[in-house]
């Protein structure tokens, strides 16, 4: 009786021990947790809507003009649709204790921004200032203000170093502050620089900040760049996503050990945007016919090719945009129809012989997935031609490829070395 009694309590200390260290499977699923599903339209009808805003985008980069290795970090990226915005979002805290917001990722901006308490036409999601025991403003003597666009230092009063920017087609009024922000596994980026947003004007700023990765002094990647060599890389998940899957990855460590690169161009008159060799576009077989002045990079006027994430769909200047969409119309032959910024739509049934469109970069060629070559209406069953000629209202001289086109692909860039690097991954 008393060894039956024995094994018995041996029996219970296993199991006992056994939980105690076992591992909560859903515990690492949290980066691929999924956000609230839409409650209104369909992801295509709001992606079809979306797209029209992109004129508002272009208009925006149209006018920027000069002004150690670590342990890796990263973030969690989602798609913007739960949002409502068309934009990819991104998971950080700010402050201390870190206040969760799901912050626009923007390759194009160089400042960080975020609504704050007490902010004019903000919406709802806001930072608290005083809640944070990490917070401080910075003054007008410290470097970070010199190094602002639009700052506005008054002789008198708190010397505070405020800022006014445009966004799109809004503005907002912001002070420059220090705080940390914290990323996936609670790395922690200490005084990190960024505007605290007192005042908008306009409908256009995201409504819980926006990050920028641009190439000026206070973006993050430039703010982080002697702790991560000023390499980072994103992979944007599938905009009909629901899931926080995608990931912003910082420094050179667990980069793809494998990847095409091409050279990385810096423009002195857009000095914040990614410029990349752009030499052709192929669909399916053919190589269409562009004459390579609408490609080639020129600093002096600004024309040539970005690699964009906040702008939704594909831009080409037009000459460049109607030669891609004639060869893609020759091969997919219709009929075909308009709907919304989209006008090459055919019936779902071509889908079948729809060629793939690739771009061609210096030393790299990207063959486009169907999923980021193509729009699905819910409304109608047709397809469309992901891509639209820029708008006719601004200088349009720059092609900027866009987040669609960049889904389930790992985009690299390499601020000191000078490159971009592309390499498929399946992040949804």
């Amino acid at each position: 009786m008393k060894t039956k009694l024995a094994i018995a309590l041996i029996f219970c200390y296993v199991i006992h021990i056994y939980k105690s260290n076992s591992i909560d499977p859903c515990a690492s699923q949290q980066d691929e947790s999924p956000i609230n599903p839409p409650k209104t339209n369909s992801w295509n009808d709001r992606v079809i809507n979306m797209a029209s805003n992109d004129v508002n985008r272009i208009n925006y980069l149209s006018t920027l003009v000069a002004k150690n290795s670590a342990s890796p970090a990263s973030a969690s990226i989602a798609s913007g649709q739960t949002f409502n915005i068309n934009n990819y979002v991104v998971r950080v805290k700010i402050g201390t204790p870190g206040q969760l917001l799901f912050m626009v990722l923007d390759t194009s901006s160089d400042e960080a921004f975020v609504p704050s308490l007490g902010c004019t036409g903000c919406s709802a999601t806001k930072f608290s200032p005083k809640s944070s025991t990490s917070y401080v403003p910075l003054t007008c003597s410290a470097p970070q203000c010199g190094q602002a666009r639009g700052r506005s230092c008054s002789p008198i009063g708190s010397n505070v170093c405020s800022f006014n920017q445009s966004y799109a087609d809004s503005s907002f009024s912001a002070t420059l502050a220090q705080d940390s922000l914290t990323l996936d596994a609670n790395v922690i980026i200490p005084k990190f620089s960024f505007g605290s947003i007192n005042a908008i004007s306009g409908a256009s700023i995201p409504a819980q900040g926006l990050l920028g990765l641009g190439r000026g002094p206070l973006s993050l990647s430039s703010q982080t760049m002697s702790t991560y060599s000023g390499v980072f890389s994103y992979c944007l998940p599938s905009f009909k996503s629901h899931f926080f899957s995608g990931s912003l990855k910082l420094g050179p460590v667990n980069q793809p050990k494998s990847i095409r690169t091409t050279p990385l161009l810096r423009n002195p008159s857009r000095p914040s945007l990614y410029y990349v060799n752009l030499t052709g576009i192929s669909v399916g077989s053919v190589n269409v016919p562009i004459p390579n002045n609408f490609l080639a990079f020129d600093p002096k006027t600004g024309a040539g090719s970005i690699i964009d994430s906040g702008t939704v769909i594909t831009r080409f200047v037009e000459p460049v945009y109607n030669a891609t969409r004639d060869e893609f119309r020759k091969q997919v032959k219709g009929p075909f129809s308009s709907l919304g910024a989209y006008d090459t739509c055919f019936a779902e049934t071509s889908e079948t012989i729809t060629p793939a469109i690739t771009f061609h970069f210096q030393n790299l060629d990207l063959k486009l997935p169907m999923e980021n070559s193509l729009i699905h209406s819910t409304s109608e069953p047709l397809a469309c031609l992901a891509m639209a000629a820029a708008p006719k209202n601004v200088n349009s001289v720059l092609n900027v490829i866009a987040n669609y086109q960049q889904q389930n692909l790992r985009i690299l860039f390499d601020t000191v070395n000078n490159k971009v690097g592309i390499a498929n991954e399946p992040c949804n």
